[in-house]
């Protein structure tokens, strides 16, 4: 750390670094199930891949609709208490998986006094498979819904928080930093969940991890205040934080910004919020599918259970921590080229749209070794989180405060139903792929229909990017919202 920074305090990586674990949480909650409906959950409830891909779109559709009143609710309820009730909500949700079994049992026999090996023994002595699958995919539906309405509030409130505790210049950085929670969640999914669900059963695995969430609410209480209130925050530290402000105030025209609420109908009147919602529709559904979708990959196409894939997936996780460069490439643009923000971070965006393009040779690839599939997803998983990280703070860039956590939300439920499509879309083309034998491009069954999404995945950023930069051409903060 240089002298200009410890003279200037450092509490707001403290803050981000509380962001960084509420984010690693929140994905670790979310791959619980991909990690173990293959060889856990399915032979005990009969799963298909359809039945999955069901479970994994409604998932996204909740998540996405969930998000656009997460954002509302956030910005109304403020940031501490509004990041409260979320977690909350999804440490819940995810616990509530574990009890799928024992439901499911209850309600088909009306035997609801058994543990969990209990259940399994009740279930396996049930002739009516259709039953079983319907019942036990609509509970898992149930507890999905409630992890997705707490989990639609972490992003709206991490990027409302941010933009409290970081000027616009350190923005794209700081959210590379708390967004890489996202991958750290994911490279330790594969490492511990399934030996977990291993050792002491999938209904475990959902409560052991839901539970970090409860423990991060402790923290939370005690270490966030608004940064003009937080001791721990030195009036060198807060003069930083707020020099963007401070910059502002000196402008002719110059609005200070109100506490009216901001509603939907007047953030639907102003082109950046449809910049940012298509951008997230695009692009945030490909993330999904490689969170959801490889650990079924590597299953299907190269007959790994969860346990052979758990070092792969490592790897390809590790790879996707390279997008903490996302975060600084912006910041080199502006402070180096004399760049705006916005225009530093759409350049930025355009050079990470390029790397989901290996996409489209990961199958062809994959028949020389698994590996290079694998490295390939990893790149691409690594250049979304740093698009990720960029078109999350152009809502920063573009609107006020108090607008941030709701514009947020908007974005989130065009990606939600972006990923609803995909995912549903997965599961219906890889069950027809197999059982129809489907040949498309030199590939045969269930590998034609990994082709087919894998290359639609390549092209969603540069579409995404070429819209948003239609629709904005330039920076144009929104000054009378």
């Amino acid at each position: 750390m240089n002298q200009t920074n410890k003279a200037v305090g450092n509490y707001r990586w403290t803050i981000c670094s509380l962001l960084f674990f509420a984010t690693t949480i929140n994905y670790l909650d979310r791959q619980v199930l991909s990690l173990t409906w293959s060889d856990f959950i399915a032979p005990e409830f009969h799963w298909t891949n359809n039945d999955y891909g069901n479970i994994t779109a409604l998932f996204s559709i909740f998540y996405a609709v969930s998000l656009l009143f997460a954002g509302k609710f956030v910005d109304w309820m403020d940031t501490k208490k509004g990041f409260l009730w979320a977690i909350g909500i999804w440490s819940i949700g995810a616990c509530l998986h574990a009890f799928a079994g024992i439901a499911t049992s209850g309600i088909i026999t009306g035997n609801w006094f058994v543990g969990f090996e209990g259940a399994k023994d009740i279930i396996e002595t049930i002739n009516d498979t259709g039953l079983v699958i319907n019942v036990s995919v609509t509970l898992f539906i149930f507890a999905r819904f409630v992890l997705a309405l707490g989990e639609a509030g972490n992003f709206p409130a991490a990027i409302k928080t941010t933009a409290e505790y970081f000027p616009k210049k350190d923005r794209a950085f700081s959210t590379s930093i708390f967004n890489a929670g996202a991958t750290v969640g994911a490279l330790a999914a594969p490492i511990t969940i399934p030996f977990i669900a291993e050792a002491y059963g999938w209904e475990m695995s959902f409560i052991i991890i839901g539970a970090l969430g409860f423990i991060w609410m402790g923290f939370w209480v005690f270490m966030y205040d608004k940064p003009e209130n937080h001791s721990k925050v030195s009036p060198a530290e807060l003069e930083y934080i707020q020099q963007d402000v401070i910059a502002d105030s000196k402008l002719a025209g110059y609005v200070p910004e109100t506490a009216t609420r901001v509603t939907f109908k007047d953030c639907f009147k102003y082109k950046q919020t449809w910049a940012f919602a298509f951008g997230k529709f695009m692009t945030d559904g490909v993330w999904w599918f490689f969170l959801f979708w490889t650990p079924a990959y590597l299953s299907s196409v190269y007959g790994m259970d969860s346990t052979e894939a758990a070092f792969p997936l490592f790897v390809l996780y590790m790879i996707t921590l390279l997008s903490i460069i996302g975060g600084w490439l912006p910041t080199y643009f502006v402070d180096k080229k004399g760049m705006n923000p916005y225009e530093g971070r759409m350049k930025a965006m355009l050079i990470f749209a390029f790397f989901p393009l290996l996409a489209l040779v990961a199958q062809p690839l994959g028949h020389i070794s698994y590996w290079l599939p694998v490295i390939i997803i990893g790149i691409a998983g690594a250049a979304h989180q740093a698009w990720s990280a960029n078109i999350f703070t152009t809502v920063g860039d573009m609107f006020p405060k108090k607008a941030i956590a709701t514009i947020t939300g908007i974005g989130g439920l065009a990606g939600g139903i972006g990923s609803t499509v995909i995912n549903k879309g997965s599961g219906v083309l890889f069950d027809y792929s197999k059982n129809s034998e489907m040949d498309f491009m030199g590939f045969h069954g269930i590998e034609a229909g990994y082709f087919i999404i894998f290359s639609i995945c390549a092209v969603c950023y540069l579409i995404g990017w070429t819209v948003m930069k239609s629709l904005v051409p330039k920076y144009a903060p929104i000054t009378d919202l």
